[in-house]
């Protein structure tokens, strides 16, 4: 019942996470949003780096990004929480229930961690070079989130088994 309890917290806490991420991105749209536009236009990259052909400087696309991504945030918070009822209304039931339980969780998780490896560190740090900017870098912090992630998706993926009374 601990281990089952603490993956429910778990959940709740990259849930919880991933709600304030949303509310934060939809209140305060232009502060991540100016994030984006300059990954995307590239202007603080080292200057004379061949990549600069990459670049996007149209602001449909710096809005057509970032959109996809509030999206994708939106979607993987409701997953998780959706996730945090299935765990709950399971975590009393035996071992193959709670098993059951957690495939909402763990299509979230995924999702989640998609989302900064994908999005995040390849897109932005490797297409867009993002690594190469002081002044608008998400890579520590996207790598943050992936790896906090990433262990509760191990978490995750120890089975569960009835305790033998």
């Amino acid at each position: 019942m601990i281990t089952r309890t603490a993956k429910l917290l778990l959940l709740a806490g990259i849930a919880f996470f991933y709600s304030l991420v949303v509310f934060n991105n939809l209140t305060d749209f232009n502060s991540n949003y100016q994030l984006v536009r300059h990954v995307l236009m590239m202007d603080t990259t080292f200057p004379g780096n061949h990549g600069m052909w990459r670049a996007l400087t149209s602001s449909a696309a710096d809005y057509s990004f970032y959109i996809a991504i509030i999206v994708w945030e939106i979607v993987t918070a409701i997953l998780l929480w959706l996730g945090c009822v299935a765990l709950s209304r399971a975590i009393r039931r035996p071992a193959l229930n709670f098993e059951a339980a957690k495939r909402i969780p763990i299509i979230a998780l995924t999702l989640s961690l998609l989302m900064w490896l994908v999005a995040f560190i390849s897109v932005g740090g490797e297409w867009f070079l993002m690594w190469q900017s002081h002044a608008w870098n998400g890579e520590e912090t996207a790598f943050r989130d992936f790896a906090i992630v990433g262990i509760v998706l191990l978490i995750f993926m120890f089975p569960e088994r009835d305790l033998q009374p």
